[in-house]
């Protein structure tokens, strides 16, 4: 647990998240916009962002990220509970929970599992990038942010392709170190059966930050245009 308290600094700002996916479901579900739509806008929403956001991330990618994103979603609504994730990232079920969820909070569940996905990539593909692709979308999100340090140093201070993929390697060693204790501490289960539950967990939550590490480094090498020069990582697993 110790280690999934070290991650949550990583995220962006709740509000700052939910503002943005109801900026784009709001956008979606205008009339101008909406005619002839049988989807509700939530769904609509997402479906958007996974061809917008697997191209820069690519299939893999993208399923990591949004395996996670309804992980944490599930946490906050229990309405999404019997919603599923397929390997190429396509959701079976939210449509379902859309239809049957009163008028007083239609979308919500949604908004929750959008903004939770839209954070993850803001995490790990920056700001401004992020921002960039949604924008791209031509959902006229109204979104208004600071400059920061992510916004700020996206030009001239980038490494070299050389540098970069120097700093892949290393990580790509450090993630499969980490994959390495996790194994060594499950294989721990049969010497102490009476601690399994306590072992099984810090082996799991060990494994999930070298899968996040794992899709960092690809979401980073990508968007960062140098793919010819980074190693591909493949991805042993997904956060769920």
């Amino acid at each position: 647990m110790a280690y999934e308290e070290r991650m949550e600094p990583m995220l962006p700002r709740p509000k700052k998240t939910r503002d943005l996916a109801l900026s784009l479901v709001a956008s979606e579900a205008d009339p101008s916009t909406a005619s002839r739509q049988t989807q509700p806008a939530t769904v609509r929403v997402y479906e958007r962002l996974r061809r917008q956001l697997s191209a820069p991330v690519g299939v893999d990618g993208f399923q990591a990220l949004a395996s996670r994103a309804l992980a944490l979603a599930k946490s906050e609504s229990p309405q999404l509970s019997a919603v599923q994730l397929t390997a190429n990232g396509d959701l079976r079920g939210l449509d379902e929970v859309e239809s049957q969820t009163d008028s007083d909070e239609a979308g919500e569940a949604g908004i929750v599992l959008i903004a939770q996905l839209l954070g993850l990539f803001l995490t790990f593909l920056g700001e401004a990038t992020t921002l960039r692709l949604i924008e791209d979308l031509r959902l006229q999100a109204d979104v208004r942010t600071e400059p920061d340090a992510t916004t700020a140093g996206t030009t001239g201070s980038a490494p070299d392709g050389t540098a970069m993929a120097a700093a892949f390697e290393d990580l790509l060693v450090e993630i499969d170190r980490l994959r390495s204790v996790s194994e060594r501490i499950e294989s721990l289960v049969d010497k102490h059966p009476g601690m399994e539950d306590g072992l099984v967990s810090v082996a799991g939550n060990i494994r999930n930050i070298a899968t996040v590490l794992d899709v960092f480094t690809l979401i980073r090498s990508k968007a960062g245009d140098s793919e010819e020069d980074a190693p591909n990582p493949q991805a042993k697993g997904y956060v769920n």
